[in-house]
């Protein structure tokens, strides 16, 4: 059974599962949602709790099997928690699993907790992974989206008693806080409770917020991408900053920005042999939010503008790796700047 997290804490409160499984990469919701999970047990007398790490491939999976049919001396309902940060059990975990996801089947005596990475889709396809599921109830925890990040603040801020100003001011408030939280959901919660400790319930300014509020914010080259698309040009200038901050390499920043470059230049190409636009995306390996960024972008994206992007790549590409050319920036991060701003400027939708 596929739950959402919003469904949750309805669900809990009409009664258990005896097995729940938490797959994704937001620390911050998974424990929230484990949290919950284990609270509404200790509330139905699941008194006793054990937790495995399956570390490496030679974990004994026997003692959690043993544990899933044992209960102590002074508890008639326990917990087994059951960890696996690969999201990768192996064979004998493969079998392991199915065997305590058909014993959790009518077991009332013991609650088990799954606590997975997220997985690829093969993976969620797999017997072991696919038992689970059949068997209790899975939930898929996604990040937040940067899009969807102010309003979460927002909800975060109303549970305990504060809100910004009303109207354009107040949706200004949220957008600087959002942008000094972004890609840190966990930093983002503990800014929240901070704002919580220094100011009573009620409404917040936005100067309350800017002082108090510190810039945690996260980023990573993929949703680097996502903003080009997007033509969010101030954003991507932040985020370049805090990636060179935060030392990723800018080699791999411009290999990022150059495929893109190189996939709308195929999948443009192939609309102009004739090829309707959702195959040619198929055949570059485009899906998901990227195929609507994509098909957003394409009808702008003219064969001068895309041969001018292609010809820049190839100019940062040298740059990055320390050669100099005419007219650029030496520096392979202002190099990285400009082609990124030239890029999303492109993609500006007006």
């Amino acid at each position: 059974m596929q739950l959402a997290l919003p469904q949750l804490s309805a669900h809990l409160q009409k009664g258990l599962r005896s097995l729940y499984v938490l797959h994704g990469d937001e620390p911050l919701l998974i424990q929230e949602a484990a949290d919950a999970i284990r609270a509404a047990a200790r509330a139905q007398g699941y008194t006793e709790r054990s937790v495995h790490t399956v570390s490496g491939a030679h974990f004994d999976w026997s003692e959690v099997l043993a544990a899933g049919g044992s209960l102590s001396l002074f508890a008639d309902k326990q917990i087994v928690e059951v960890r696996v940060p690969s999201g990768k059990p192996g064979k004998e975990g493969s079998t392991a699993i199915q065997q305590l996801a058909a014993s959790a089947q009518g077991n009332d005596t013991t609650l088990t907790l799954f606590l997975l990475p997220r997985l690829d889709a093969a993976t969620r396809k797999g017997a072991w992974f696919g038992a689970l599921e059949n068997s209790g109830v899975s939930i898929q925890i996604d990040p937040v989206e940067r899009n969807a990040l102010p309003q979460w603040i927002a909800q975060r801020l109303q549970q305990q008693g504060q809100r910004v100003v009303a109207g354009e001011e107040g949706q200004r408030t949220l957008q600087l806080f959002a942008d000094r939280v972004e890609g840190n959901l966990l930093a983002a919660h503990q800014e929240i409770q901070k704002l919580g400790l220094l100011h009573p319930p009620g409404e917040l300014s936005q100067e309350q917020v800017e002082t108090a509020v510190v810039n945690v914010a996260r980023y990573d080259v993929f949703k680097l991408s996502e903003a080009v698309l997007s033509g969010q040009v101030a954003r991507v200038q932040r985020m370049l900053d805090g990636l060179q901050a935060e030392g990723e390499a800018a080699v791999l920043v411009h290999y990022t920005l150059a495929e893109d470059i190189r996939a709308l230049k195929r999948v443009k190409d192939a609309i102009a042999a004739g090829k309707p636009m959702p195959m040619a995306l198929r055949e570059q390996r485009v899906w998901g939010p990227r195929e609507r960024l994509f098909e957003r972008v394409l009808p702008r994206m003219t064969e001068a503008r895309l041969n001018g992007l292609l010809q820049a790549a190839h100019q940062v590409d040298g740059i990055v790796k320390g050669l100099e050319v005419p007219e650029w920036p030496t520096d392979g991060w202002q190099a990285l700047q400009r082609l990124a701003v030239r890029f999303s400027r492109f993609c500006i939708v007006r």
